[in-house]
């Protein structure tokens, strides 16, 4: 019997976390869903960081994913946007480590290039390939699930090579491979 397991791919955010799901049987990928968490309704950070959290228990416990892919937030030049990406990516992963699911952290131009073949692709690119691959009937207004989707499958292409991505398997190794970050 070929293995199975469920990748949960999530594209972290704190106005719209986007996050897409697929089934891995053997060798073959298998679209289960895609959706958002729209947050812009809620004007309180905190509780926006509250919803990344429970919808993101609420998807592991509604689907058991054997792992989770996470974008990694990007470097841009707004400091106080890449802090609150970090509390949001923090949280989502905080979620799935309450519930030991090993978490792989990917680039965004890494999960491009899985994708696309181009690392420097647009989200709709990225978007019309995930279309094709997966045989998806229509693509969502908001490509924010789309980028969820697309950490799933760049995991997806990336299983067994560890260097990948960076890899937690539980709070034990955040820790061991995050020392330069606690104080």
């Amino acid at each position: 019997m070929a293995s199975e397991k469920i990748i949960l791919g999530i594209d972290p955010g704190t106005t719209i976390m986007g996050f897409g799901l697929i089934k891995v049987v053997g060798k073959n990928m298998q679209f289960l869903q895609l959706n958002e968490l729209q947050l812009s309704k809620y004007d309180d950070h905190y509780l926006r960081l509250k919803y990344i959290f429970e919808r993101t228990v609420s998807l592991i416990d509604t689907f058991h994913p054997d792992e989770i892919a996470i974008e990694a937030p990007f470097f841009g030049k707004n400091v106080q946007s890449m802090l609150k990406l970090g509390r949001a990516q923090g949280v989502a992963m905080a979620a799935g480590l309450s519930r030991q699911i090993p978490i792989t952290e990917y680039s965004p131009k890494k999960i491009k290039m899985a994708i696309t073949g181009n690392g420097n692709a647009s989200k709709e690119q990225v978007a019309k390939m995930l279309q094709q691959l997966l045989e998806l009937k229509e693509l969502p207004k908001n490509l924010d699930s789309t980028d969820g989707l697309a950490a799933a499958v760049c995991h997806f292409y990336n299983a067994g090579k560890i260097e990948s991505g960076k890899n937690y398997s539980g709070w034990e190794a955040f820790v061991k491979q995050n020392e330069d970050r606690i104080t």
